[in-house]
């Protein structure tokens, strides 16, 4: 399809204008559509216009971001790569695998308020689901007992421990 203005070049840009329920549309080529009043493509092809992944999770860094721990953090870098707090604000995007480690004060409490937790609580696959439901059902128990031990109720932390080392007996751990 070619172009509706110079009518010579391949139209690349699609526009749909609705004005009091009157539709017209038009078939640009990039030139075409950089020089028309119709459109204001200078954002559109910006990756840096004000809904980037990078100025929301800023925001939200930002937002969260309120203990004296965090603005040390925003001064030092990460002693691996380098990667500075204030790098990865304006990016979004951390240097190496430590830096998780690093800044991870920082991190995870905009992680877990963004996603409802840390830790990925998807599908399992099939093969290894038994011994991640094992793991799982493990690490619940071990939670567990700790409260059972935190509110002194001590026979149910025994009933706990037990089920703890039937499973881990079951797994082979112990």
């Amino acid at each position: 399809m070619y172009c509706d203005k110079c009518k010579s070049n391949i139209a690349t840009v699609h526009i749909v204008k609705v004005v009091n329920g009157v539709k017209q549309e038009f078939n640009l080529c990039q030139d075409c559509a950089k020089e028309s009043k119709e459109v204001d493509l200078s954002d559109s092809l910006s990756f840096h216009n004000s809904f980037s992944f990078q100025n929301i999770l800023s925001g939200l860094m930002d937002y969260f971001d309120q203990s004296q721990r965090t603005s040390t953090a925003r001064e030092e870098s990460c002693p691996t790569c380098g990667t500075t707090y204030g790098e990865f604000k304006k990016t979004g995007v951390l240097g190496c695998h430590n830096c998780y480690k690093y800044f991870n004060s920082v991190i995870m409490p905009v992680v877990r308020r963004v996603q409802g937790n840390v830790e990925h609580m998807g599908k399992i696959p099939v093969r290894a689901g038994k011994d991640i439901l094992g793991k799982r059902k493990l690490t619940h128990l071990k939670e567990e007992l700790q409260k059972a031990i935190l509110m002194e109720e001590y026979e149910r932390a025994a009933e706990l421990r037990d089920q703890i080392r039937e499973l881990q007996k079951s797994e082979g751990e112990i």
